[in-house]
């Protein structure tokens, strides 16, 4: 495992990550959750991310028992803080209230006295940026998170909070957690390069585009009976990778994989990912053993001038398709 600074801080985390959405806590038997990040630890991975609302705090239970069992200064434990988690009125967002009151929350849920990571789930447009970031550089002054970050906030939202920061002598965000796949590339506009020179780090969820780009959906056949996309509750995070003409792309990303470099399509994914310098890590999910494997081996992946420009063509003409 090789292991890459998160942003311009001092920390450094694993270019894959263990994520926890939509498994543990929920789709994913508790035992068998622990295992696969018992697995994980052991294999290098270091940084585990989970967040308050994914079933609505079991999650972090599940993620907070597994990692008893380590070192805690061995690990780099994220969260996140935004979305409902009750039905009052100041049971969501990212006022100052509702993140020390989800802080301490979390810190119960996880078992551990500080947070590694604490980030800020989406952007709030009805609490003041100042009243976010001071909350969050008060949980830092007391110990209780050590940095924070924000997850799909954009290029014009994390260049106001920079400046904001500065301005009041605050701790610096440090990362970002934006959806980056082969099919979804919108932060290579100016997300990345306003990141980049504010030295804030990517930490990519959906990596493989909700398993679209496992291969295991093929253009002109039914979805798989034990698939995501079959799922009735969970089919609509997946639906907008599943148009035919996408499939037939993936199909060609697949063969290239497979013809040229004797690779999974998802190794191939994930190495794509991990090529561009502002990306600190990839967050993969597991329900499987063999599935963390497999993501793990796309590190030891080189990817050639040659093999990026066929790539390339490939996604030029995926980009025709969304457009």
């Amino acid at each position: 495992m090789q292991y890459r600074r998160l942003g311009s801080s001092g920390v450094k985390i694993s270019e894959i990550g263990l994520g926890s959405w939509l498994t543990y806590g929920s789709t994913v038997e508790d035992n068998n959750a622990v295992d696969i990040i018992h697995k994980a630890y052991d294999s290098g991975i270091n940084f585990f991310d989970t967040a308050n609302v994914y079933n609505r705090g079991e999650a972090e239970k599940v993620v907070g028992r597994a990692l008893q069992d380590f070192q805690r200064d061995s690990y780099v434990l994220a969260t996140k803080v935004y979305f409902p988690m009750g039905e009052g009125p100041n049971d969501r967002g990212l006022s100052r209230k509702h993140i020390i009151e989800q802080c301490n929350a979390s810190l119960k849920r996880l078992n551990v006295d500080y947070i590694d990571l604490y980030q800020c789930h989406r952007f709030d447009p009805e609490t003041p940026v100042e009243e976010t970031l001071m909350a969050l550089d008060d949980l830092i002054k007391q110990g209780k998170i050590l940095y924070y970050g924000v997850s799909e906030w954009s290029a014009a939202q994390i260049t106001n909070a920079v400046h904001i920061s500065k301005e009041r002598n605050l701790n610096q965000m440090i990362s970002n957690q934006p959806i980056y796949n082969m099919i979804k590339r919108y932060i290579e506009k100016d997300v990345l390069p306003v990141s980049e020179k504010n030295g804030i780090g990517q930490v990519v969820f959906s990596p493989l585009a909700q398993g679209v780009l496992t291969g295991k959906y093929k253009p002109g056949q039914e979805y798989p009976a034990d698939s995501r996309a079959a799922n009735d509750d969970i089919g609509k995070f997946i639906s907008g990778f599943l148009a035919e003409p996408i499939l037939e792309q993936v199909a060609r990303l697949e063969k290239l994989a497979h013809n040229e470099l004797n690779i999974k399509l998802s190794q191939l994914a994930l190495a794509w990912i991990l090529r561009q310098p502002g990306v600190s890590s990839a967050i993969v999910g597991a329900s499987r053993l063999s599935q963390l494997d497999e993501n793990i081996k796309a590190t030891e992946v080189e990817l050639t001038d040659d093999i990026l420009d066929e790539i390339n063509g490939i996604l030029t003409e995926l980009e025709k398709i969304k457009s």
